[in-house]
């Protein structure tokens, strides 16, 4: 249970070093439709946003990332 514990523990710091970054940093990154294919529908008062395609390329090469990693 040790080895769970650490790895917990790493993981819990590299979300909050992640947040700290974000939080920091967060008004200057781009937002918006970043690839073709991502939803956005402005009407109004109302904007409704949803990066489909950024979500799968990033999903894609995150898999690939970690099963490189993991041999």
């Amino acid at each position: 249970m040790t080895d769970l514990g650490k790895w917990m523990v790493f993981a819990g710091l590299g979300v909050a070093v992640l947040g700290a970054i974000l939080w920091a940093f967060g008004p200057r990154l781009p937002s918006g439709p970043w690839l073709p294919g991502d939803i956005s529908i402005q009407r109004g008062n109302f904007s409704f946003h949803f990066p489909i395609v950024t979500c799968f390329v990033l999903s894609v090469v995150l898999t690939l990332l970690f099963r490189l990693l993991n041999r």
